[in-house]
């Protein structure tokens, strides 16, 4: 890598790490999470057992904050400020709980829509996909609250918007929520290349949820049970998969053509 390239990755680093939002200082971050303020991840410094830090521990008792723990250098290289060995990121959008939304939207007499991404884990993936979301008239977005990827401004960049205009919802048991809504009679469909149903033969009217795998391995086989339909794209070429945004792409067109057919 030539030093022009070095350059440029330093300052696309640099570029990030200005557009997030961040929280710095033991006191700060406990003050934030007393507010109620969403937070995508807290980075904690390895070994770090200063009195603060113990007040810190008592406060995330009973929460379920996706934590990391880290080497100083890692929050050095964040900020040159005072961090007190605690960096919390903050997200840039309030989630919501996909049981309410659907609640609320059966109350008015809407089939509520809900695309469910199982441990999506890159940013620009998600963003594509809730862009698509948004245009295909989806009413929320489920993601699992730890091992998944998190509403980050490069999100919402790659989702022109969207993410801003769509409903984000977070769940700290993925599959709870998906078994919830189902009994509140939103069909579950996994559309997933194990299944033998192909998508232009799936019944997706009505209320339904929608569920995409992660990049690396799909959907877990614990939803495709929970699914009452799993559904797969048909595909001719030689290539055994399609990239998990362009599926889910066309999972969501597929879904509104039969809405209008």
């Amino acid at each position: 890598m030539d030093k022009r390239e070095q350059n440029q990755r330093k300052n696309e680093r640099r570029e990030k790490r200005f557009s997030e939002t961040y929280i710095f200082g033991v006191r700060a971050v406990i003050e934030a999470i007393r507010a109620g303020r969403e937070l995508n991840k807290i980075l904690i410094q390895k070994g770090m057992q200063k009195e603060l830090f113990t007040e810190l521990k008592e406060e995330l008792k009973g929460k379920d904050f996706q934590l990391q723990f880290v080497p100083t250098e890692k929050l050095n290289a964040i900020t040159d400020k005072n961090h007190q060995g605690v960096i919390a990121i903050a997200s840039p959008v309030n989630y919501h709980k996909v049981e309410e939304v659907v609640e609320s939207l059966l109350e008015e007499n809407v089939k509520p829509f809900v695309l469910a991404l199982d441990r999506l884990t890159d940013v620009r993936n998600f963003g594509a996909i809730a862009r698509s979301a948004e245009c295909m008239g989806v009413h929320a977005i489920l993601i699992p609250s730890k091992g998944s990827v998190q509403v980050t401004p490069d999100a919402i960049k790659t989702s022109a918007g969207a993410l801003n205009r769509i409903k984000v919802c977070k769940s700290d048991d993925f599959k709870s929520s998906l078994f919830y809504i189902q009994q509140c009679g939103l069909r579950i469909v996994a559309c997933t290349e194990k299944a033998s149903v192909p998508l232009y033969k799936a019944n997706l009217r009505g209320g339904v949820a929608i569920i995409v795998g992660s990049e690396k391995d799909g959907i877990t086989q614990d939803l495709i049970n929970l699914a009452d339909v799993s559904c797969q794209i048909p595909m001719w070429g030689e290539i055994a998969s399609l990239n998990v945004s362009v599926a889910a792409g066309m999972v969501l067109y597929e879904k509104l053509r039969q809405e209008v057919d």
